[in-house]
């Protein structure tokens, strides 16, 4: 029973009317304040300035005895798979280098596995009957919609404490029409969770009935600590190989958080077969990505060493952040109950679940007092949270005394919501 409850009726009726002048107080400033996604904000976009003169010579531009300004190179430079490749423990011929987003890379997956199908596909996946596809819940809206653009039946699997529920994954891959699964492995979008070796060996040895089941293992977050030292984690791509299924998964990854988001580099990871496969489809529409940035990236983040001590920087900028939400959440909620959330130790994000039926309200009025944030249910397949009660917190990009402000602005209208629901 939260605090609310606890009241007797004319308590819950002044503090309604409490709460609610404070609510109009806030709109009555007209504010505009955004944590909406989870965008760097512009004290980190600064830290990687001088990668924009880091080539000025035209002899810099040949690297790997390549030159970056002309065609060629598919997958992209030999220095920029094997800076890749040692952050995420891979081999270098494991790498294909992309554009700024990875998104693009996940999203030209899927496409070809409809289009084209994948390795062990028995048709193009456009010509199956139907296809689900599994999507750990809370998580990525932009993962979900993916495969529901292209007419998947999105199933909502649970997230736990150390990943995905693996006994409902476990079950639910026995079905031959279930293609494949979202994975946030470190830092999970929006939770915070960090996958368990259990749950990635768990993942690895999966005996799924499709043959070309496919792993989307988004590892966005895989050196963006902001408290403590970097957390090492498991090679998904070999512990499936030593499973029997090399195959079965497609790990992305990208410098959108580390270097410039709309700016920056990314990779996708799989087998060589698996790689060798994508390269022979992706050749008709692309002759190469964009060499140059591969290079300025290169040579501003030199390796995984240096990329981990600039990380360093970014989790001084972020870390006042997530203690200013996770403060004003411990101070303002906490005691009343409304609500539920994990303190994080790296990511972009901080999710609370309030207790049914408070998200979307809560979002609503946030909007109404000028504070943008992620729709509520967004982080659910379909956009549907069956208890109401996932809200993302996007810290990152306002200044910290407009993030205090909108923190204080979220908490009243969490509490307004909670006594609006009691009254009713």
């Amino acid at each position: 029973m939260n605090a609310y409850e606890q009241m007797t009726k004319a308590e819950r009726e002044a503090e309604l009317k409490k709460v609610r002048a404070e609510f109009d107080a806030l709109c009555a400033k007209k504010l505009s304040l955004n944590m909406a996604r989870g965008k760097p904000g512009a004290h980190q976009l600064d830290l990687s300035t001088d990668m924009l003169t880091i080539v000025n010579d035209p002899a810099q531009c040949k690297i790997d005895g390549i030159d970056a300004r002309n065609y060629g190179e598919l997958a992209g430079l030999p220095s920029a798979k094997k800076l890749f490749a040692e952050i995420l423990g891979v081999t270098p011929e494991q790498c294909f280098i992309g554009g700024s987003a990875s998104l693009q890379l996940m999203y030209d997956v899927i496409a070809k596995a409809y289009t084209h199908g994948l390795r062990h596909s028995p048709k193009p996946w456009a010509r199956e009957d139907h296809i689900k596809w599994l999507c750990p819940a809370p998580g990525y809206d932009r993962h979900f919609n993916v495969t529901k653009s292209f007419g998947m039946e999105l199933i909502t699997v649970p997230m736990l404490d150390d990943g995905p529920d693996m006994d409902m994954v476990e079950k639910l891959v026995k079905d031959p029409t279930v293609k494949g699964i979202w994975c946030v492995p470190k830092y999970s979008n929006p939770e915070g969770v960090i996958y368990s070796e259990e749950t990635v060996r768990r993942f690895a040895a999966l005996k799924p009935a499709a043959p070309d089941f496919t792993i989307m293992w988004d590892n966005a977050y895989c050196v963006h600590e902001f408290e403590g030292e970097f957390v090492p984690f498991p090679d998904i791509i070999s512990l499936c190989a030593e499973q029997g299924r090399p195959d079965m998964a497609w790990e992305f990854a990208s410098t959108s958080k580390i270097t410039f988001p709309g700016a920056g580099i990314s990779v996708l990871a799989s087998s060589l077969d698996n790689l060798a496969y994508y390269k022979s489809l992706a050749t008709f529409q692309i002759i190469s990505y964009d060499k140059m940035n591969q290079l300025r990236h290169v040579l501003f983040l030199k390796d995984k060493a240096h990329t981990l001590d600039f990380m360093k920087k970014h989790a001084e900028v972020l870390r006042p952040r997530f203690h200013c939400v996770l403060e004003v959440l411990d101070r303002e909620i906490a005691p009343l109950g409304l609500a539920e959330w994990k303190h994080p130790k790296g990511g972009y994000f901080v999710s609370v679940n309030t207790i049914p039926g408070l998200a979307t309200r809560t979002w609503e009025l946030c909007k109404q007092a000028g504070v943008t944030m992620t729709k509520a249910g967004a982080t659910y397949p379909n956009g549907f949270d069956p208890n109401d009660s996932n809200i993302r917190i996007a810290p990152s990009f306002p200044e910290l005394d407009e993030l205090r402000q909108a923190m204080e602005i979220f908490c009243t209208c969490l509490k307004l919501a909670a006594l609006e629901q009691l009254s009713a």
